[in-house]
């Protein structure tokens, strides 16, 4: 594609060099990965910015480069040149200058595509499952990427954020387009959303899980985080598909604020007489979950290897977007009987041990409630709870957290999780704060202990637990490394808690008991 026609995607800019017309054979923000022919997009980040590798993706081949105007353009060694290397194109935004330059270079794949998009605090990765195998069992070629995967008709790779930069994204849709793909699920987060990841897309459907308190370190204030989520449904009017529709949790007290914003067809669901979709005789077995869905098109008997009625909500929100794209009641039936469990998602670990062990996800005091209620529900003898908080994320959820675990825990055990740049103890106090709160007021007997070493958290979780008990270990869920400082170390919840377990069985084999830590 040459250089002109790349730039017409562009509504505003300012060009030097213009009289150069090359042919892109690229687009990329990451100096590392520029080839002879690319179009390089400068990126402010967090960490480093792209404007410091410029000569390096020059050096490279690169025969575009896109800067901040006011940054790069009116300052040196930009300024004043009689003669430019490549050529540079100057824009408001170079977040935003990206997305649509990756739209336009990979020839727009969503206006080819029924796209899917799937927000929220929680829930989003078991919706999208759920909803790509509803569409799977009605006979359609589904694409999906959400923070566990990127699968393209039947081939998978590891996804390694929510929802992909976008000229990854962009590529991905592509490769789905390309590969006979009818559909394409999303997760889409609300950093996506905010850093125009998603700029570009046509969505045709748009779910919401549901909006608690979460990301507060980039977002600042819950408004802002609500204000992130509102784009995807604001935006859901444009472009020439039809028919769109947003599918909104009535029983989420922001319903209101989504409907009123959504220009298309709302279809709600809840536990709420006057949702479209809603569940009836629900079982909470520790097998899954049983219940009949009530939809404007009949009722539909739902079993599901889910487990945890707040999956429930989940399974309601995937019937909306099936319902939504006109798909019968007995293939979302079907697809949602095919959903096995989604791994670190309330994850059973069987060693052969005579308790539960569990690991999931669940990093928001919302999440933790409901992991423990669930947990609750399925009336073990008791229940024993590690968990932590990330460093250098949204601290305001660690207190509650803290006094969720008090009131629905018998153990608590306190370690770290991925720390980061903090200091894992600071954290833990803060939780620890929490619970206190719950049991100085007497509304928990529930005892409790600091272990920042994760593993040995798990283990002395493991080695407390008795016949019948349930160990939950919460926070990372599917993660497999674990972030301390500047390293990033491998640690998977799962494969430890298996390790930990064999150990045990075989000591106990041999006659050695159990090795207690204290």
């Amino acid at each position: 594609m040459k250089l002109h026609e790349l730039l017409t995607a562009l509504p505003e800019k300012e060009v030097r060099g213009e009289a150069a017309d090359p042919t892109i054979a690229k687009v990329t923000q990451d100096s590392r990965c520029v080839v002879s022919g690319s179009l390089f997009v400068c990126i402010r980040g967090y960490c480093q910015d792209g404007h410091d590798y410029i000569e390096d993706a020059l050096s490279r081949g690169a025969v575009a480069v896109v800067v901040d105007r006011e940054r790069a353009i009116k300052q040196p060694p930009f300024a004043g040149k009689e003669s430019w290397p490549a050529v540079w194109i100057g824009v408001r935004d170079t977040r935003q200058a990206l997305a649509l330059l990756s739209a336009a270079f990979y020839h727009h794949p969503s206006r080819n595509l029924r796209l899917i998009g799937i927000t929220g605090t929680n829930g989003k990765t078991t919706t999208s499952f759920l909803t790509a195998s509803i569409l799977e069992a009605a006979g359609n070629t589904v694409g999906l990427t959400n923070t566990l995967t990127c699968r393209i008709k039947g081939e998978e790779r590891p996804s390694d954020r929510t929802t992909p930069e976008s000229v990854d994204l962009q590529r991905t849709l592509r490769q789905m387009v390309d590969q006979g793909c009818r559909y394409a699920v999303i997760e889409v987060s609300s950093h996506s959303l905010v850093l125009s990841r998603v700029l570009g897309c046509e969505f045709d459907v748009g779910v919401l899980t549901n909006i608690t308190g979460d990301h507060l370190d980039f977002h600042q204030t819950f408004e802002d985080y609500r204000q992130a989520k509102l784009r995807l449904f604001s935006g859901l009017g444009q472009g020439k598909k039809q028919p769109k529709a947003a599918v909104l949790n009535l029983d989420d007290p922001s319903f209101p604020i989504f409907q009123k914003n959504s220009q298309v067809e709302v279809i709600s669901y809840g536990h709420t007489e006057q949702a479209a979709i809603r569940p009836e005789r629900i079982s909470v077995l520790r097998s899954g979950l049983v219940f009949w869905a009530r939809t404007p098109f009949g009722e539909v008997e739902i079993k599901s290897h889910l487990i945890g009625r707040h999956n429930v909500y989940n399974i309601l929100a995937a019937i909306g977007a099936a319902l939504a794209e006109g798909i019968s009641l007995e293939h979302i039936r079907q697809g949602i009987e095919r959903t096995v469990a989604v791994p670190g998602r309330f994850e059973t670990i069987d060693c052969g041990q005579d308790f539960w062990v569990v690991v999931d996800f669940a990093h928001t005091a919302d999440a933790l409630q409901n992991l423990l209620q669930t947990a609750r529900q399925l009336a073990p003898r008791k229940i024993i709870t590690v968990f932590g908080c990330g460093g250098d994320r949204d601290q305001s959820k660690r207190f509650p957290m803290g006094q969720v675990a008090a009131r629905l825990s018998d153990y608590i055990i306190i370690t770290t999780d991925n720390s980061r740049s903090e200091d894992p103890a600071a954290i833990a106090q803060t939780i620890e704060q929490g619970v206190r709160s719950v049991l100085k007021r007497g509304e928990s007997k529930a005892k409790y202990e600091l272990i920042l070493d994760r593993r040995q958290a798990i283990k002395e979780a493991l080695l407390r637990a008795e016949t019948d008990d349930m160990v939950l270990i919460a926070g990372k869920g599917h993660e497999q490394y674990q972030i301390i400082g500047s390293s990033c170390i491998p640690f998977d919840d799962r494969q430890v808690a298996r390790q930990i377990l064999t150990s045990l069985a075989k000591a106990t084999e041999c006659g050695g008991g159990n090795d207690r830590v204290g």
